[in-house]
């Protein structure tokens, strides 16, 4: 199969299309309800944290540039513990992808379309996911550089027109919270934000046209998906108040519905849905085509596409009964997945790092310059 390469301009929009992912919706109300008014400040403690997390990606990556994550796994902890690791690392890629297309699902029928059942929003949503995987990364890196500019076009509006409604006061007082409920908070901010960035490690640097461009577009974008977060988290406090937010499944959402511009403008929370639409798009792509590219690899399977359709079919199954209802959804997003996380993209990374500097493992760079795409 033909190489894919992509730009380091495509890759930085990729990275905060992928950072925001979920959390434009879900974090302000789980922050919210954790650490109250001080949410906002969570999230940019986790954001400056955040760029050790980049680093450490950054550094994995630099250690063998000429391969995914996944093969990178064989190549510096042997195939047999490789392929173990390898494996932890697809069944969390695969079970995120599930589960975006489960949120997408809910998302959709509790918003848009009450009377219609959440599985005939997966299939048509899967369908599109599965179809961008066939065309392949340079696609789909492509696609991205059409809907950014009309993501952060947007998302301007969308700030300009809940800034009248700010009450100051609903931030107040300031720091109220304990220093460990600061810290809990950042991580778990964290582990929605950053932590889901080592997916990102199947395409960079090996697919990447330009490495050292495509180093300081990893920071830049985490930092820019994580600032888009922070504002988010910060108005829906600013204009709904801590409790409302917190007590909302989609606070942003329904930030967006409180919009009155005279008597012509109302009821635009379409551009929230929108926007998440946009970056659960992104993230849930990457999710699934690092499965199935990962499992191609893992099988020594040099051509991926013929894999995407059984995964995409299990998928729209595993989407039906990931979780039997809302209260699960929460349960796990809360209790089980900040330290499921945690195993997979920080403490496998580290360990991969101590063994590749062990061992002195590192893969030369290509001789041949990439081209651009």
């Amino acid at each position: 199969m033909k190489e894919e390469i992509i730009s380091a301009r495509q890759y930085t929009i990729i990275v905060i299309l992928y950072s925001i992912g979920t959390a434009i919706l879900i974090i302000p109300s789980s922050l919210a309800s954790e650490i109250k008014q001080d949410a906002w400040i969570a999230a940019i403690v986790g954001v400056v944290l955040s760029i050790l997390v980049i680093k450490l990606f950054i550094s994995l990556g630099n250690k063998t540039p000429d391969l995914s994550f996944v093969e990178a796994n064989e190549r510096i902890l042997g195939k047999f513990i490789g392929k173990f690791t390898s494996i932890s690392f697809i069944t969390l890629t695969f079970l995120s992808a599930s589960e975006l297309f489960y949120f997408i699902g809910i998302f959709m029928q509790t918003v848009v379309m009450p009377e219609t059942p959440t599985v005939a929003f997966v299939i048509l949503f899967t369908i599109v996911i599965m179809y961008g995987s066939f065309l392949g990364i340079e696609v789909f890196a492509r696609t991205t550089e059409f809907i950014f500019p009309l993501f952060l076009l947007l998302f301007i509006i969308f700030v300009i027109f809940v800034s009248p409604d700010i009450n100051v006061k609903n931030i107040q007082p300031i720091f109220e919270t304990s220093t460990m409920s600061l810290l809990f908070g950042a991580f778990y901010f964290m582990s929605f934000f950053s932590f889901p960035l080592i997916v990102l490690l199947m395409i960079f640097p090996s697919a990447i046209n330009e490495h050292q461009s495509t180093q300081k577009g990893f920071y830049l974008g985490t930092i820019a998906g994580g600032l888009i977060l922070t504002i988010i988290i910060a108005l829906s406090i600013l204009v709904l108040g801590a409790t409302i937010t917190s007590l909302k499944i989609f606070p942003s959402y329904t930030l967006a519905k409180n919009i009155s511009v005279g008597n012509f403008l109302q009821r635009v929370e379409m551009i929230m849905a929108f926007l998440w639409i946009i970056t659960i798009f992104v993230r849930s792509f990457l999710y699934f085509y690092a499965s199935v590219k990962g499992i191609a690899q893992l099988l020594n399977i040099k051509d991926h596409r013929p894999l995407i359709l059984p995964l995409g079919m299990i998928s729209i199954v595993l989407s039906q009964i990931i979780h039997p209802n809302t209260i699960h959804s929460s349960y796990y997003n809360r209790d089980i997945w900040p330290l499921f996380s945690l195993t997979v993209t920080i403490l496998l990374p580290l360990l991969l790092l101590f063994v590749a500097k062990l061992r002195n493992i590192k893969c030369a760079e290509k001789e041949s310059k990439k081209t651009n795409t």
